[in-house]
């Protein structure tokens, strides 16, 4: 995984407050994979019902920002108990949970 510890404390603080206690984040993507270079940082989150509104995404980004670097971070979301999408499917399959 090409994530930097520090970042992954970063993300999963910033998820907890954000969208509780309950939220799951996975990393999924090219950082997963040690031998790719670069690339985005590609997020899963697996949130409670209710959850994962826009204000809680903008504190999210916000809170994260605040520990590192701003950086082009693509995020995905599934509520717990709803059918999962195709980018979903992927993030369950290859991701990595921090």
């Amino acid at each position: 995984m090409r994530l930097p510890p520090d970042y992954v404390a970063a993300i999963k603080e910033a998820a907890r407050e954000a969208f509780g206690e309950g939220a799951v984040v996975r990393l999924f993507g090219s950082r997963v994979r040690d031998d790719r270079r670069g690339g985005d940082i590609d997020l899963h989150f697996e949130v409670d019902p209710g959850r994962g509104t826009d204000a809680e995404l903008d504190r999210f980004e916000d809170k994260l920002f605040q520990r590192i670097e701003p950086q082009r971070v693509d995020k995905v979301f599934s509520v717990r108990g709803e059918p999962l999408g195709p980018f979903e499917q992927i993030a369950y399959r290859d991701g990595v949970v921090l």
